[in-house]
């Protein structure tokens, strides 16, 4: 069936459709149900999927390979860069420390539906307790490693686990960084207390266990008293994980993901958009902490019985700029999948991709790239240097696998850069207008999903049924309010611009800083950029545009300010009133690579910036304060 044909009849006839991909997942009892109205003002928010069905995540990652004949294939492979480690699990060793892991927390009182907050580093034990979870029918709040005291108190509070599961530290380039002191400070200001800690010793940094209340990670693993757990059964409509979105602001919103729509999608995703199977390699360059880490170096490799890799290092630095390719040459990965601005500090570092060269990537058959908006100079340099499809593909931690992408298992497009192709099968995709009216092809608008939403996206926000309404039902009723705007052309080429409140007023004339970014990212001489809209007296809103170098480029800032003027100008028009761009050392993002483009706006308003604990470097903002201020 080619894109077009699948594309129909899941939004004419999506029961039917979604209960064929079913039938790939391993089933207790099959739903009876495919479809689940929402149920009004006091229940289900949304449609929901597969009531019913009865499964468990885990059997379906782990133990139907193992009984399939691929208990010794391997399962998933520990590579850091951090340490020179390497690390390989076949499925049927990741099945028996999985199972013993469930174990250890089944004799600590975790049962179906309790909850487990997770908080740690990029190692194996990390996809473990996640698995371990799963198994148990708990549900599992994965937290990034060495977030704030304050940010893992008030997740603690918001999921009240029963269990926490931590390490003694994680590493980052030049520095360790010590989490025990972070989880007993958070611990100190939380309401919830949990029953147990348990904590795995990393020879880096070892913590000092609380007694009474912390276990060791490698002596309940090798007690001999705690027999392995069988794959516990759960309803299809339970929930699989809670993960909370990062907001700048206020109380983070817990995203829940069910069991049995997930498990569709993910080996819906592996094998129409990721043209992954069974015994193929996949390389995301994530962290479990994001939902990128969760759908697929956890769960959507494992689904499909591919063979997934956990990294712990960065694309840079670690030691160098071939970071990257070393771990694709070394383990044979058919797919990658990173993020834009990962490509582009390997790009700032490697201008000429001179370090490819010493690496055999000829596995590699296609890089994903996805987190934010990948603007066409990235993508199209990452395809020259690499000779292999760049394929960008949108998504949220709200949807949890892709929106919108360039579909290699159904029927490859053509790549558009600068769009991420077209909507997935299921994803009702439209552009509306202020008045919640679906505007025609090549207008721009804000983008929202027409209800139901398909298998695999939020089931709903824990314990604030209002707070889901509010925050993506209400906008447009029988929508789903992605917050992103856009346009879709008459292809049916999606493109994002940037986040609805990305879009300044210029004296009346509403403008995209994301179109204005995307014009500046071409310039031979720009690494990236962002542009923001600050205050302005006459016009209420002005563009500023900041931009880093590539790395050994020269420019007189005067002539590269006057020459990007120009561009903007001359793609977008006058209209754009783009003036003033600065060159800076770097950009504030968040640990996953987004930019804080909100934080950028407030210095620059003489607002009081909140700086969220997802900064990968709080010293960038302060060097970026007295430009943003003048």
């Amino acid at each position: 069936m080619g894109y077009r044909e699948s594309y129909d009849r899941s939004i004419s006839d999506p029961e039917g459709y979604w209960a064929e991909q079913a039938s790939a997942i391993d089933w207790f009892t099959p739903p009876k149900q495919v479809l689940v109205p929402s149920e009004g003002e006091d229940g289900e928010p949304i449609p929901r999927w597969f009531g019913g069905g009865v499964l468990n995540t885990c059997y379906n990652a782990l133990d139907r390979h193992v009984i399939a004949g691929r208990a010794d294939q391997p399962a998933l492979i520990y590579h850091s860069a951090m340490t020179d480690a390497r690390r390989t699990y076949t499925y049927a060793e990741l099945l028996e420390r999985v199972a013993k892991l469930a174990g250890a927390l089944t004799a600590l009182g975790v049962r179906r539906g309790d909850r487990v907050v997770i908080y740690m580093p990029m190692i194996p034990e990390a996809a473990m307790a996640m698995l371990a979870c799963a198994r148990l029918g708990a549900i599992h709040s994965v937290v990034f490693g060495g977030f704030a005291p304050a940010e893992l108190a008030a997740r603690i509070d918001g999921a009240e686990p029963k269990v926490i599961i931590s390490a003694s530290c994680g590493l980052e380039p030049n520095r360790v960084v010590e989490y025990q002191p972070i989880l007993d400070a958070a611990l100190s200001r939380t309401e919830h207390q949990p029953d147990h800690c348990i904590v795995l010793q990393r020879p880096e940094a070892r913590a000092e266990l609380t007694e009474g209340r912390d276990h060791d990670f490698a002596e309940l693993m090798s007690a001999k008293d705690i027999e392995p757990a069988a794959a516990v059964e759960v309803e299809a409509l339970d929930p699989l994980y809670i993960l909370y979105t990062s907001g700048t602001t206020g109380k983070p919103k817990g995203i829940v993901r069910d069991n049995g729509g997930h498990a569709v999608a993910m080996s819906y995703a592996m094998r129409e958009i990721y043209d992954v199977g069974a015994g193929e390699v996949m390389f995301t360059a994530s962290d479990v902490g994001w939902v990128v880490g969760h759908s697929f170096i956890v769960y959507g490799p494992l689904i499909a019985g591919a063979t997934t890799i956990l990294y712990e290092g960065k694309p840079v630095g670690t030691p160098d700029a071939a970071a990257f390719w070393r771990v694709v040459a070394e383990h044979g990965v058919k797919a990658m999948f990173t993020a834009p601005t990962a490509i582009r500090a390997i790009r700032k570092v490697d201008p000429d991709g001179e370090l490819l060269a010493d690496h055999d990537l000829s596995t590699l058959q296609t890089l994903f790239l996805a987190g934010e908006r990948t603007d066409p100079d990235t993508l199209n340099w990452a395809a020259e240097k690499l000779d292999i499809p760049v394929v960008d593909n949108w998504w949220q931690t709200e949807t949890g696998w892709p929106i919108a992408a360039n579909l290699r298992g159904m029927e490859p497009m053509p790549i558009k850069a600068g769009s991420p192709s077209v909507p997935v099968p299921g994803y009702d995709v439209q552009v509306l207008g202020p008045d919640g009216t679906e505007l025609p092809a090549g207008t721009e608008g804000a983008i929202a999903i027409k209800l139901p939403l398909p298998p695999g996206t939020l089931a709903g926000v824990w314990g604030d049924r209002q707070r889901m309404v509010g925050s993506y039902l209400s906008a447009y009723p029988g929508y789903y309010a992605t917050g992103d705007g856009g346009v879709i052309d008459e292809d049916g080429y999606v493109t994002i611009l940037g986040r609805t409140d990305d879009v300044i007023n210029v004296a009346g004339h509403r403008l995209s800083t994301g179109a204005m970014e995307a014009v500046i990212a071409t310039h031979p001489a720009v690494a990236e950029c962002a542009v923001i809209g600050v205050a302005d007296q006459l016009k209420g809103q002005i563009p500023r545009g900041f931009v880093v170098l590539k790395q050994g480029k020269e420019v007189d800032p005067a002539e590269l300010e006057a020459a990007l003027v120009k561009l903007v100008r001359d793609e977008i028009g006058a209209v754009a009133a783009l003036r003033r761009i600065d060159v800076v050392d770097g950009l504030p993002k968040t640990r996953s690579g987004k930019i804080l483009r909100k934080t950028m706006r407030e210095i620059a308003d003489g607002k009081q910036a909140v700086i969220p604990s997802t900064i990968e470097d709080p010293s960038v903002v302060e060097q970026l304060r007295p430009v943003l201020g003048s």
